[in-house]
């Protein structure tokens, strides 16, 4: 989609933040842990791997 330019310059200019400040984290990382997880955390790790072996298996032919 274009921008519409009514000939002076960008109008449509925004100083707000992408990420409100609220939503920012502070960088680090969580650990893993399989003993505190439950059935759906071992669902999306199911997934997870399913989805990595295809994307090797594509990598490969």
């Amino acid at each position: 989609m274009g921008r519409m330019h009514n000939g002076t310059g960008n109008s449509n200019k925004s100083s707000l933040p992408q990420t409100p400040k609220n939503l920012k984290t502070d960088g680090n990382d969580v650990e893993y842990s399989a003993e505190f997880a439950d059935h759906s955390d071992l669902e999306a790790q199911a997934r997870a791997n399913a989805a990595n072996q295809r994307v090797q298996s594509k990598r490969n032919k």
